[in-house]
């Protein structure tokens, strides 16, 4: 018998394929238009049901909300024909009763990272930094710059950089305890894309670069992105406190906005002040010794 949240989930099935059809017109989805009049805009189920190669009548029990077999093969043509974006399609394989695919970028959120700068730019004494998927730096704030010694002449990769670079590494207090939450979060990383070359490639780099992460790699630990607390000796202003958060934008999935929150009573937030201010950049050398 179907529940009340199985008749909710049908209901918004039919409306939300009914509407995206009407939305498309026989000439945009290459169909010829043949002079006939229609009585309703956009496509007719038996049309969307030729061009995804559907039976009629089965398109007819899905866009009725039936208690049918659905496939994520015949999703993904119906969606096609249909030109869903790639967040629609979530939704249409969430209201069938699968299992969502991966979010895709669209190609007009592309320009993002322009907002995303301005985000970064605006965090401010404190650092900031965004990565990609595959956890390559894709930018940074000064202040990041400044605490971490990102720069350009490293290893642009977060994971690679935190293991081979001696500046950030000297810097950790507690190295040994943050590498290996950083090798766990990176296999969970991993496990949501377990056919992905990238990831592997990145694996392999730092397996040879670095033997301590080669160790780290075999214990198989797995935790997910989230909050870090990391302790950070300056060789200018001595010990930072600071909360890493990783953040993530839904319309860039392929992106992770890091940000380093100053832990409260700890000073942090004043000695970054001071670190990138005009004065406290005078007393800088770059790079600084770690």
């Amino acid at each position: 018998m179907a529940t009340p949240i199985d008749e909710h989930r049908r209901s918004e099935l039919r409306a939300f394929l009914m509407n995206r059809r009407a939305r498309i017109s026989p000439a945009e989805a290459g169909l010829p238009d043949g002079g006939v009049r229609r009585r309703t805009p956009g496509l007719r189920r038996e049309e969307v049901a030729v061009l995804a190669g559907v039976g009629v009548s089965w398109y007819q029990w899905l866009e009725q909300g039936r208690d049918i077999t659905v496939s994520a093969q015949v999703l993904d043509s119906v969606s096609r024909v249909l030109k869903l974006t790639s967040a629609e399609r979530r939704h249409l394989y969430v209201l069938a009763g699968l299992n969502p695919p991966a979010l895709e970028v669209e190609p007009g959120d592309r320009d993002m990272c322009h907002g995303l700068k301005r985000l970064i730019d605006a965090w401010m004494p404190f650092p900031a930094h965004i990565m990609d998927v595959y956890w390559n730096t894709v930018m940074y704030n000064d202040s990041a710059a400044l605490v971490f010694g990102m720069r350009p002449e490293i290893v642009q990769n977060c994971l690679i950089a935190f293991f081979t670079d001696p500046i950030h590494r000297s810097r950790a207090a507690q190295w040994e305890e943050i590498a290996r939450e950083v090798v766990a979060q990176f296999r969970a990383a991993c496990s949501e894309h377990p056919q992905d070359e990238g990831f592997r490639a990145v694996v392999e780099e730092a397996r040879e670069l670095s033997p301590r992460f080669a160790e780290l790699w075999k214990e198989r630990d797995v935790r997910p992105g989230g909050l870090l607390h990391k302790r950070i000796e300056h060789p200018v202003v001595g010990t930072l406190e600071v909360e890493s958060t990783q953040l993530r934008v839904p319309a860039r999935p392929d992106l992770a906005i890091v940000l380093h929150t100053p832990l409260p009573g700890t000073e942090t937030a004043e000695k970054l002040e001071w670190l990138t201010s005009p004065e406290g950049r005078r007393g800088l050398m770059y790079p600084v010794a770690g």
